[in-house]
């Protein structure tokens, strides 16, 4: 039906055209009551809609970092885990090493160059099983974690080889067949526990740069997020009576139609 079909009054098509907007406008308020937000598409606030959305994007770049982080930490705690292990075989062996030196039987110090051998053994076993996700510090792997959404801000955790080898460990022959045998392992243990000492301080200290930044990386992620709210959230006790009134508009509106249009209805008393 055209527009020109039906001819209204003046006062029916204000009273109308009134209605209509309160209608709109109630919509609008409804949706932002069940959203919670004022600004829900770039319609309603372009500028502060494109900028939640940036605030947004970047916390969401950074929870990714944030998990890569995460997971950095775990490695290099598989890694202390690792050296403070290794660390206690090579205590042992200094005992082993100290009781052979202590004695001539020379069945005795084959014995205990056994139990030496089989200690070794056993720290190029730990320096191996001390991977996370297959990167493992304890074989000179490198481990890098990102902090910033473009990776530009990073740390290179370079590990080192905890073997015995990597150590500089010599492995003696069955029998420790003198006391220059037995000092000279001496030596490479004291060597070693420097080594893993000087590592684990490294390590010690990259752990808390991570940890640093991820604190920092949950931070950010809250700080663009209520940044982002700001810019949208609607304030619902506002909105409330927003409700309120533009029902009672609604409602007086509604009557205003009805009063107005009396006025063409009154023509039907003639008849």
């Amino acid at each position: 039906m055209a527009v020109n079909d039906i001819s209204l009054t003046s006062g029916m098509r204000n009273n109308l055209l009134q209605l209509q907007n309160t209608t709109s406008l109630i919509n609008r308020t409804q949706e932002r009551l069940s959203t919670g937000k004022q600004v829900n598409s770039a319609l309603d606030n372009p500028t502060n809609f494109f900028a939640a959305q940036s605030h947004i994007n970047r916390a969401s770049d950074f929870a990714v970092r944030k998990d890569g982080m995460a997971e950095g930490i775990q490695t290099a705690k598989a890694a202390d885990s690792g050296i403070s292990a290794i660390n206690s075989l090579v205590e042992a062996a200094k005992g082993l090493a100290a009781a052979a030196l202590g004695t001539a039987n020379t069945t005795d110090r084959a014995t205990f160059a056994t139990q030496y051998q089989q200690l070794i053994t056993q720290i190029n076993t730990l320096a191996s099983d001390s991977q996370y996700r297959g990167t493992n510090l304890l074989t000179g792997a490198t481990l890098t974690v990102n902090f910033n959404e473009d990776a530009t801000s990073k740390l290179s955790v370079v590990g080192f080889t905890a073997t015995a080898t990597g150590l500089s460990i010599a492995v003696p022959t069955n029998v420790w067949t003198g006391d220059g045998d037995i000092t000279t392992s001496q030596m490479h243990l004291a060597s070693a526990s420097t080594q893993l000492r000087t590592q684990s301080k490294n390590l010690a200290n990259n752990l808390n740069i991570i940890t640093t930044r991820q604190d920092f990386t949950d931070n950010m992620i809250s700080t663009l997020k209520t940044g982002a709210d700001n810019l949208t959230l609607a304030d619902m006790n506002q909105e409330g009576a927003n409700m309120l009134m533009l029902q009672t508009r609604q409602s007086l509106g509604t009557t205003a139609l009805s009063l107005s249009s009396q006025a063409a209805q009154s023509i039907l008393r003639l008849f």
